[in-house]
């Protein structure tokens, strides 16, 4: 995959402190899994990169609301997260990202430049029911370097849309992490197969920032 600011572009999936800080909700499914991958010092990493080097940054959100609450059909996951208010907030309107990011603050100011774009939130897992393909086709991108939370879930789901959807993708594979279920399993482990599988590419967070820059 030959990786190129003009077409390629960086999505990342759910940077929100309930999966990627010790304070959040799913902390005790994914703690382990965050802090051996690095993934916020690597999703770091790679917005720097990003940045300093002209491509452009996507961030693909995950967001309850009160009125999701009502829902009657609801699959295992679904049920877990909306149980434990994972993802959720008060109302539509407004992004809290100082507060649910979940990033070093360094971060902050490079997401909050006026050039990251962040699409509306998707619901399930996948981008089936936001903009970012959207948003993605209308700047031209062909190519996605995709990193984020979680690896098995959300990242994952994404991954195969995208694919659907024509574009070429690159996981970033220590920019990620998963939840270690005691009776569903290790989630990261299952990732990594699928993304051999589906992806175009399967990297590091040092092959991708020495291929960025």
């Amino acid at each position: 995959m030959n990786i190129n600011k003009n077409d390629t572009a960086v999505v990342v999936i759910d940077p929100q402190n309930d999966v990627l800080s010790a304070k959040g909700t799913a902390w005790d499914l994914v703690g382990a899994s965050v802090k051996e991958n690095k993934t916020v010092e690597n999703i770091e990493r790679i917005f720097k990169a990003a940045k300093q080097n002209d491509f452009e940054v996507f961030i693909s959100p995950h967001y309850y609301y009160p009125t999701d609450y009502g829902w009657k059909n609801i699959a295992t996951l679904e049920q877990m997260v909306l149980e434990a208010k994972e993802f959720y907030r008060s109302g539509a309107f407004g992004w809290l990202c100082r507060v649910r990011c979940g990033l070093a603050r360094s971060l902050q100011a490079l997401h909050e430049d006026g050039k990251t774009i962040v699409v509306s939130p998707h619901k399930v897992f996948g981008p089936q029911n936001n903009d970012l393909i959207l948003q993605l086709g209308k700047r031209s991108i062909s190519k996605v370097i995709l990193l984020g939370m979680l690896a098995n879930l959300c990242v994952e789901s994404h991954l195969r849309d995208l694919v659907e959807y024509g574009f070429e993708v690159l996981v970033v594979k220590d920019a990620t992490a998963a939840p270690r279920h005691p009776e569903l399993g290790d989630g990261y482990k299952a990732a990594l197969i699928n993304y051999g599988y589906i992806a175009n590419a399967v990297l590091s967070t040092d092959d991708v920032v020495a291929a960025m820059a």
